[in-house]
């Protein structure tokens, strides 16, 4: 097979609007007739009307007595009016039915008893005071629930009390999921066997699917498919043939020598399109075969899930006959410069946090296969195609995937990484606070405080002159900005090495070695600072470090890229070595604080981390990493 050229690429909504134009209905669901009781969620395929009155009886909306209002009339404090009970006025709790020849409830409260068979009142009634009549809520024959709309639990109720006890809803749209590649292992291996060098474990579907039950459809699972032209093409033809209302191949869609997925709907059917202005997902193709249509949806997971919720999503709402679901928005700060190609609308994942009265914003990994990058991401923010990126501290609008509530007690943390923030974030999480903390380096969490786009930084930066932690740097980066230096944890830096330190790296002068490869982190990171530091104290020359250009941002993907042999050494904390069971050199103990500003100092959120950061369970915890020291964590460390 050549391999796909995307010669032609449509712009999403222009994409998705050609994929609509050609639906046949002929391939839409049906309706069905449930029972109310199970009608939650469901989409009515007709109008539907009660049966019953509500209430369809005339009922006391009081505790009281029932009389006929004319009896009353006239009543006052200087005029009372005295009733027989039984002959003038009958006792009658709230939601009871009135008794014949009446017409308002006198309130218990306004009862003045004169003795067991009589009592007065002060005040003279209306016909029909507290009481509900019939109809008054809905009346036999009103149309309770139009066709088209999702039934809510509230809706449900009305029915019942409409006297309807089974309703018509429009059949759960059918998707087919069709996984493909030579590479991928289902889930239940892991029952079984550990997993072999190049083997995936499938989890799109799992994904894919439960965005299709949640929105109203009924997925269905395929096994996985080798990457063979007849295999695919064969499992699509039978998935056209069955009772599945929308086929999706997932993988092979891209322009790989083994990407089949294109061709084989073509020679089945028709493709519409093959290749979409969008970033991830560019590589997606839809096509209709027979009356049903197919999509190709790109393998890597972010492109697979967002690519679906911009062409699955709609096609799912077409056929249940709801309008188009949009997200809610907010508008938000971008907390640092977002470059972005033009010609592709790029769908970026954000963490989002308020800072002051402002909602700030920071991108999360790029990757399509971070799939991280979900699960951690607050909100999407689309760049158009016409546009080369978003300057720092433009105002832009993101689409929200977490409730506003949260993102109001989220605590925006940017600054250096440090494993020590999982474990923060994880007893924030009791006392209702939620952290968002971006990995930039030292010396970017001070420039963010600088901004005013953090609530506080993290940060490690040596004074090599005077050996103090962090001061001077905030005195010459942010000298306009009064703070306050909470201690966080001692650390041991050192090398990250292989099981058994098969180079025999001990020391800085080995990193110049030729057979030494080495992972760097990013500049301006307190792990960078240590580093060079110790190159310039030995005379040693950077440039002459191979990899020294090579940049990681966190210390555990300094460690994952020592681990899967992409480096044979790099600077990190020992936990970090620890967690992936690497070996590990020591260099230096440092000080790993926490800057924030006063401005921020009475925040409730703020108060909550300072509040755990002293706490035993945390330094517990923190201890149980290895390679840390929490004999003073949690103190505030006065400027020198």
């Amino acid at each position: 097979m050549r391999r796909n050229i995307y010669l032609d690429m449509k712009p999403p909504e222009e994409a998705l609007a050609l994929f609509l134009q050609h639906l046949s209905r002929k391939g839409f669901p049906g309706s069905e007739n449930i029972s109310v009781l199970d009608a939650v969620g469901r989409t009515t395929a007709l109008p539907v009307h009660a049966i019953l009155s509500s209430p369809h009886f005339h009922t006391a909306a009081m505790d009281g007595f029932a009389v006929m209002a004319e009896s009353t009339f006239g009543a006052g404090p200087d005029r009372p009016i005295t009733l027989r009970i039984g002959r003038d006025a009958w006792p009658v709790n709230t939601g009871r039915p009135l008794p014949t020849g009446t017409d308002a409830v006198i309130m218990i409260e306004n009862v003045n008893f004169v003795d067991d068979e009589t009592f007065e009142i002060e005040q003279g009634l209306v016909p029909w005071r507290h009481v509900r009549r019939v109809g008054e809520d809905f009346v036999a024959s009103e149309m309770i629930i139009p066709s088209r709309h999702v039934v809510t639990p509230y809706e449900a109720g009305a029915l019942i009390a409409a006297g309807v006890l089974s309703i018509e809803v429009v059949r759960k749209p059918k998707f087919l999921f069709i996984p493909t590649g030579s590479e991928l292992v289902s889930p239940e291996v892991l029952r079984e066997r550990p997993l072999e060098p190049g083997e995936t474990l499938e989890f799109n579907t799992v994904i894919l699917s439960g965005i299709v039950a949640q929105a109203g459809g009924e997925p269905v699972h395929h096994t996985i498919i080798p990457d063979e032209f007849e295999d695919i093409k064969d499992a699509i033809r039978k998935g056209v043939e069955s009772d599945a209302h929308v086929v999706v191949v997932n993988a092979g869609s891209s322009a790989g020598s083994e990407d089949y997925t294109a061709a084989a709907i073509g020679e089945l059917g028709e493709v519409l399109v093959h290749g979409v202005a969008m970033m991830p997902g560019k590589p997606t193709i839809l096509g209709i075969v027979g009356d049903k249509p197919v999509i190709g949806n790109p393998g890597y997971p972010v492109s697979a899930v967002l690519s679906f919720e911009v062409f699955g999503l709609p096609l799912l709402g077409e056929m249940l006959g709801r309008p188009r679901q949009r997200r809610p928005t907010i508008n938000a700060m971008v907390a640092r410069k977002i470059p972005s190609k033009l010609g592709q609308e790029e769908f970026l994942r954000m963490k989002l946090g308020k800072v002051g009265d402002r909602v700030i914003a920071a991108p999360l990994p790029r990757g399509a296969g971070s799939i991280t990058t979900l699960t951690r991401a607050d909100g999407i923010l689309r760049i158009p195609s016409s546009q080369e990126g978003v300057d720092q501290s433009s105002l832009v609008q993101v689409e929200l995937l977490r409730n506003i509530a949260e993102i109001e007690h989220t605590l925006v943390i940017i600054g250096s990484h440090d494993l020590t923030l999982d474990i923060l974030a994880d007893e924030l999480i009791e006392r209702n606070v939620f952290l968002s903390s971006s990995n930039v380096g030292s010396l970017g969490g001070l420039l963010a405080l600088k901004n005013r786009t953090s609530h506080m930084a993290t940060s490690h930066l040596l004074d090599t002159e005077t050996g103090v932690y962090n001061w001077s740097y905030i005195r010459r980066y942010i000298p306009d900005i009064p703070v306050k230096v909470i201690h966080g944890v001692r650390r041991e830096q050192g090398f990250i090495v292989p099981k058994g330190n098969p180079k025999s790296v001990k020391d800085f002068h080995d990193l110049l070695r030729g057979d030494v490869t080495f992972i760097n982190r990013q500049a301006g990171a307190g792990t960078r600072v240590l580093l060079d530091y110790h190159l310039q104290r030995l005379g040693l020359d950077a440039a002459e470090i191979k990899g020294y250009d090579t940049e990681e941002y966190t210390h555990t993907s300094v460690a994952v890229a020592v681990l899967s042999g992409v480096a044979d050494v790099g600077m990190g904390v020992l936990a970090a070595a620890r967690a992936l069971d690497l070996d590990f050199v020591p260099v230096a103990v440092e000080q790993y604080d926490f800057v924030i500003p006063m401005e921020h100092m009475e925040d409730e959120k703020v108060l909550k981390l300072i509040d755990v950061v002293r706490s035993d369970r945390f330094k517990k915890r923190v201890n149980d990493l290895g390679g840390y020291g929490v004999e003073k964590t949690g103190e505030e460390i006065p400027a020198p």
